[in-house]
């Protein structure tokens, strides 16, 4: 198992690498979140320990452009900030689990493993329905095809696509398309993701794939 702990406290990560080492995995650290994205693309972790507060770049803004570059590695946020309302905004971010410090590093363990069985069977069923309505998805590129052809988009249309077609068939809320589309940008209004699906709408027309809006819910891919 590889881990890819983004840590900017030097004990902590210290002691963190050290427990997961003894445990057999192989532990990538950052301290830095300008570098954090960087790193992630290229360890290709099994699970990433992310801590919020982090020097140059939050880890909340880490997250949202891991997500919107097609980062699918399971996410367990580490951090000081407890409150229900943190644990919202991280999850509804992208996160997979939220562990505030102080904790037992047995219960990380458990839950790190959870993750890594919880990826396995997700894998598995994305490797069975990997592509929806001739569009899929390439993993490592992030490129979407549209029967075998690159399709030629603006980042902005290529990011929702991205996360519209990690759960075709499923609405995606408007608020975390807003995240992964437009990560960090606290100047944009949320108003902004529904001229990215306008546009994205007449690209896909003609093709077996429709974006349906859901008002008050959000977006969702379905087959014509």
């Amino acid at each position: 198992m590889k881990l890819l702990l983004i840590e900017d406290d030097a004990a902590m990560q210290a002691t963190l690498q050290r427990s997961f080492e003894r445990r057999g995995a192989q532990v990538v650290t950052c301290g830095d979140g300008r570098r954090a994205l960087d790193r992630w693309q290229a360890s290709q972790p099994d699970v990433v320990l992310l801590d919020l507060s982090l020097p140059g770049l939050d880890g909340l803004q880490v997250l949202a452009q891991a997500r919107a570059a097609g980062l699918a590695t399971p996410v367990l946020i580490l951090t000081a900030r407890g409150t229900v309302g943190d644990r919202i905004l991280g999850l509804n971010t992208g996160a997979d689990d939220y562990l505030p410090k102080p904790f037992d590093l047995d219960e990380l363990e458990a839950r790190v493993q959870a993750l890594v069985r919880r990826q396995g069977g997700a894998a598995a069923a994305a490797e069975s329905a990997r592509e929806f309505c001739g569009l899929r998805c390439d993993p490592d590129s992030g490129a979407v095809y549209l029967h075998g052809q690159a399709m030629d988009l603006p980042p902005r249309e290529l990011a929702l696509l991205r996360a519209l077609l990690a759960r075709p068939g499923q609405a995606v809320a408007k608020e975390r398309l807003f995240d992964l589309v437009f990560p960090g940008q606290a100047d944009v209004q949320i108003e902004a993701i529904e001229v990215v699906a306008y546009r994205l709408r007449k690209r896909l027309a003609g093709s077996q794939a429709v974006l349906v809006t859901l008002r008050g819910l959000g977006y969702l891919l379905k087959s014509t």
